[in-house]
C-alpha cells in the first residue's frame, strides 16, 4: 500500500471515529464521515468496502491496540514470575492499566474511542457488539486463566461475575462521574489541578481488589491468593 493510501485511511478512520463517539455509527451517514475527512465516497468503498467495514475498522484499530499492551504486560508479568501464580492486583493492572490510560490521554483520537466503546456496549445487539467480542475473546481468556490460579479458591463463575462488575465499574469511573457526583449534589474534591491517570487507577485499583477478594457470597470467607501461605510467612500483605 502507497503512502498517499495509508494517510487516506487513516485520515478516514480518525474523521469515522470521532463522528462515531459523537453520533453513535447508526446515526452517522456516509456524507458526514466523507465531509470531515475530506475524501469521496469512492475512497472509503476502496478501503472498507463498506460503512459496515469501516465501523468494524475503527473498533478492530483501537481494541487491537489496546488488548496488545494488556497482552504484553500479562506476558511480562507471567514471563517473571516462571510459573508462579501472579497476584491478583498484577493481573488487574495488566487489564485496566491500559483502558484508564487510554482514556486519560492527552491524544483525542485514544481518548474519543473510550466513549465510542461505551456507546457500543450498551446497544443491545448488532453486529458491532459480537466484533468487540471476537477482539475480546483471546484477552479475556488469558486474564481468566491468570485470575483463577491467582485465586484458587474462588469458582470460575464467581471469578466471571466479578470481572464484569469490575468492567462496569471501570467504564464509570472514567466516563460517568462527573454526571454521577452532579445528579447527586455531591462536592466536587477540592483540587488544583485535575487528578492525574496514575491516582485515578490506584483508587480504581484499590476498589476493584476489594471487590475480587471480597468473601464469597453466602460464605464469610475471604478468597486467599495461591501464593497465602508464602505471603503470610514474609508478613506481606495479599494484593
Amino acid at each position: 500500500m502507497t503512502p498517499h493510501r495509508t494517510s487516506t485511511r487513516t485520515t478516514i478512520l480518525d474523521a469515522a471515529e470521532q463522528l462515531f463517539a459523537l453520533n453513535g455509527h447508526d446515526n452517522t451517514s456516509m456524507r458526514q464521515i466523507t465531509s470531515a475527512a475530506s475524501v469521496n465516497l469512492s475512497a472509503v468503498n476502496y478501503h472498507f468496502g463498506s460503512k459496515d467495514g469501516l465501523v468494524q475498522a475503527v473498533f478492530q484499530r483501537r481494541l487491537r491496540e489496546l488488548n496488545d499492551e494488556r497482552l504484553a504486560l500479562l506476558n511480562e508479568l507471567e514471563s517473571n514470575a516462571k510459573g508462579d501464580a501472579l497476584k491478583p492486583s498484577q493481573v488487574l493492572e495488566a487489564f485496566f492499566s491500559p483502558l484508564v490510560l487510554h482514556a486519560c490521554s492527552h491524544e483525542p483520537d485514544r481518548r474519543a474511542f473510550v466513549p465510542l466503546l461505551e456507546r457500543s456496549m450498551s446497544d443491545p445487539g448488532g453486529f458491532i457488539r459480537a466484533a468487540i467480542i471476537d477482539e475480546h475473546s483471546e484477552v479475556f481468556g488469558r486474564f481468566r486463566q491468570a485470575l483463577l490460579k491467582a485465586l484458587p479458591d474462588v469458582p470460575e463463575d464467581e471469578i466471571i461475575w466479578r470481572f464484569h462488575f469490575m468492567l462496569g465499574a471501570t467504564s464509570y469511573a472514567i466516563s460517568g462521574a462527573e454526571a454521577l457526583r452532579s445528579a447527586m449534589d455531591w462536592p466536587h474534591p477540592e483540587q488544583k489541578q485535575p487528578e492525574s491517570a496514575q491516582v485515578l487507577l490506584q483508587r480504581l485499583m484499590s476498589f476493584l481488589l476489594g471487590g475480587l477478594r471480597a468473601p464469597l457470597p453466602g460464605s464469610g470467607a475471604v478468597p486467599t491468593c495461591s501464593n497465602a501461605n508464602h505471603a503470610a510467612t514474609n508478613g506481606r500483605s495479599l494484593s
